[in-house]
């Protein structure tokens, strides 16, 4: 059964809402990567940011205050109306919520117990309920006070991918008649230290399947989607999940997990390979991810498909990373454009080469593949495309 996007909310380094994301989307607008200081001690690392103040945590949920949920309201708040319009139809035990997260209120945590350490008490603004996975899904289930099933997945870089997923299999169920769903992930000091400490952060401006690679650049982001049963321009076609558990960092260097995810999509959706017209890559840029996803992808595609690689723009933006380029594929739905591929240019030749997209492209097929991949060999691939 499809499951149709209603709407869209989201905020990232390329902007806060659809327009704005979109039109830096696809001019590979780069400028919301920074470097930055004061996240690794003696490191200046380029982040993909949100700048400006944030949406306020309204008083009577103040304990529930975070960066994430911060972030999670300004996504929610621009589709509100759409999200108030499906509790009104459905009832608001009808209306699940399911994201994804590996961040959750970590960094208020952090900074909590760094104060008790120095101070023997906790601040006053600290609350457990903060760091706890649940916490963003809670915060929207109490914002829009929703008594329908309400829940975190957490699976590192497919988190927000999974969390679709679980969507649409909550609406296959009867369970719910419409679900929100996406994911949420900040910048934090512990992110950042622990990919650094995997030495998988790169110094520069990332550079995804270039022979020059050398690691990922951190983001954050939310983003929102309403799925229900109810027909709309665009619905997720299908999905693909596999675990192939080679290591928990590292990924299968074949790529076969990554490729049966993959065919799972296409075989959920009802699709040959040929009929996809762009495959957002998960592209982190290190050195093993890029190479086991061009030999994946490319034998899935001996003819090609156009891809790119979007993490320069937006950084990796792990638990909300695939609910981000899902959206990224919705937008290239509404536009009829591609995001390009930013990178020097410089192919290792050492990969299979794959067809890039470059700025000004427009979408020919209809229906778009992204794929994210997580530690412990986590693989997710959803189809998105114009409605059936």
């Amino acid at each position: 059964m499809s499951a149709y996007l209603n709407a869209l909310g989201v905020i990232c380094a390329l902007g806060r809402g659809q327009a704005e994301v979109s039109r830096s989307l696809f001019a590979g607008d780069c400028s919301g990567m920074r470097a930055e200081g004061g996240w690794v001690p003696e490191r200046v690392l380029p982040v993909a940011g949100v700048q400006g103040e944030l949406a306020t945590i309204p008083t009577e949920l103040g304990q529930q205050s975070s960066r994430n949920n911060q972030l999670l309201l300004e996504a929610a708040l621009q589709i509100e109306g759409e999200i108030r319009q499906a509790i009104h139809t459905y009832g608001a035990s009808r209306v699940g919520i399911v994201l994804g997260t590996s961040t959750s209120g970590i960094d208020e945590a952090s900074r909590g117990i760094a104060h008790f350490l120095r101070e023997h008490q906790f601040p006053g603004d600290y609350d457990y309920q903060q760091q706890e996975l649940s916490a963003p899904a809670n915060f929207l289930a109490d914002w829009l006070q929703l008594s329908g099933p309400a829940y975190v997945i957490s699976t590192a870089c497919t988190s927000s991918a999974r969390a679709l997923m679980s969507a649409q299999r909550l609406l296959d169920l009867g369970v719910c008649d419409a679900v929100i769903c996406g994911g949420v992930d900040s910048l934090c000091k512990l992110t950042l230290n622990g990919f650094s400490s995997l030495e998988a952060v790169s110094n520069e401006r990332c550079n995804p399947f270039s022979v020059n690679r050398n690691g990922i650049n951190i983001g954050e982001a939310a983003v929102l989607f309403l799925m229900s049963k109810e027909h709309a321009p665009i619905a997720l076609l299908g999905s693909g999940a596999s675990c192939d558990a080679h290591h928990i960092s590292a990924p299968e260097p074949t790529g076969k997990g990554a490729l049966q995810s993959m065919r799972k999509a296409l075989a959920s959706a009802g699709l040959q390979p040929g009929q996809i017209g762009y495959l957002n890559l998960h592209g982190t840029a290190t050195q093993h991810n890029d190479a086991m996803e061009s030999l994946a992808v490319a034998s899935l595609f001996p003819q090609g498909v156009a891809c790119s690689s979007t993490k320069p723009m937006s950084g990796h933006t792990l638990g909300a990373a695939g609910a981000l380029e899902a959206a990224f594929c919705w937008l290239s739905l509404v536009h009829n454009r591609l995001p390009p591929h930013v990178w020097d240019g410089q192919a290792d030749p050492a990969l299979p080469a794959l067809q890039w997209a470059t700025a000004g492209a427009t979408l020919e097929k209809r229906c778009l593949m992204s794929n994210s991949f997580a530690f412990g060999g986590n693989n997710v691939s959803l189809i998105i495309g114009g409605a059936p």
